[in-house]
């Protein structure tokens, strides 16, 4: 099969699709194979050597696809039979014309979707669900400050806290990328580049703060971060775009805020807590897909590129011209 290679770490220029041998599943895996493929900065950072996959797990970039059944692995329980058509959340492999995943993290593909759709959900819509569910314990009426409101994971995190009854901010760096938040849902969005956007929080919620912070960026923003967190509100950090150093008082500010600071990656989790993540999304959220749902939530694509042009969409990503996802189409 063919798949996105690199030989060593470094810039765009050095991916290249490379025929590799065609994975078969083990007990309670099936094959897909794979339509679309979605971008994510976690493949960015593989490419670059600064994130290595989980041990054991397959090096090819591609942390989320949707495709086709085509090969059941012994001991499969029977939930999907050969031709389904379906999503899935990987640890790797998934920017290849097959990929084998444990059955259980496996979705059906809302009615209404196209395989380039659901190929940006399962890794961006999964992580959001977590942030705001499983470790922000998001309530109605909460006030929520997502920033890089318009990424993959931001575009998603916008409709699921409307979903829930709670109140999106979103800062962003453009003009462009704040009217495409507003038109998402979030009531009002800040551009990092022209104002400080804890100050402009602290205004709209009237000097309240907010209760839930979804945060990719890190060491450049934690005093603005905790500046703007409301008291016993929750700050979860689950990227470092900003970088990792600190320098000066968290700890005391954190303290005096009694805030919670939690930190969370989904690609190194275990396939149990996988499981169970990927079962209570399917049950609570992935009806919402469905075009007939009244609340209807729809995956944000920029650009689809097909996966000879790699290097142009890393390169598209790395620039942070995006607004939501950028999916590859793989040859069939």
């Amino acid at each position: 099969m063919l798949a996105v290679h690199f030989d060593q770490p470094g810039g765009a220029e050095n991916l290249y699709l490379k025929e590799v041998a065609k994975p078969c599943p083990k007990e309670g895996e099936v094959l897909l194979k794979v339509a679309a493929s979605a971008l994510n900065r976690a493949d960015l950072l593989q490419r670059q050597g600064q994130y290595d996959p989980p041990p054991g797990t397959s090096s090819i970039l591609g942390l989320e696809a949707s495709g086709h059944v085509v090969e059941l692995g012994p001991g499969c329980q029977g939930h999907w039979k050969i031709g389904d058509s379906a999503m899935a959340l990987l640890p790797g492999g998934g920017q290849a014309q097959y990929v084998t995943v444990p059955e259980e993290l496996l979705m059906p593909i809302p009615e209404g979707l196209t395989l380039p759709q659901a190929a940006a959900i399962p890794e961006a819509w999964l992580t959001a669900f977590q942030l705001l569910h499983l470790l922000g314990h998001v309530q109605a009426g909460e006030f929520v400050l997502i920033h890089a409101g318009s990424s993959g994971v931001g575009t998603a995190a916008i409709q699921l806290t409307q979903i829930a009854g709670a109140i999106p901010l979103v800062t962003a760096g453009s003009e462009h990328k704040l009217q495409m938040a507003e038109k998402l849902g979030a009531a009002a969005g800040f551009n990092y580049k022209e104002e400080d956007f804890s100050e402009a929080t602290l205004r709209f919620t009237k000097g309240a703060g907010v209760d839930l912070i979804l945060d990719c960026i890190g060491g450049s923003y934690w005093e603005k971060n905790v500046n703007c967190l409301a008291l016993d509100g929750r700050w979860i950090l689950y990227g470092l775009i900003g970088g990792g150093d600190v320098s000066g008082p968290l700890l005391s500010k954190l303290l005096f805020k009694r805030g919670n600071l939690i930190a969370s990656l989904l690609r190194s989790r275990n396939k149990k807590y996988k499981q169970t993540l990927v079962k209570t999304f399917t049950e609570q959220i992935l009806p919402h897909f469905s075009k007939n749902s009244p609340q209807r939530l729809l995956p944000v694509l920029d650009r689809v590129y097909p996966v000879t042009d790699i290097q142009a969409a890393h390169k598209y990503m790395e620039a942070n011209r995006n607004v939501g996802k950028i999916v590859l189409e793989l040859p069939q």
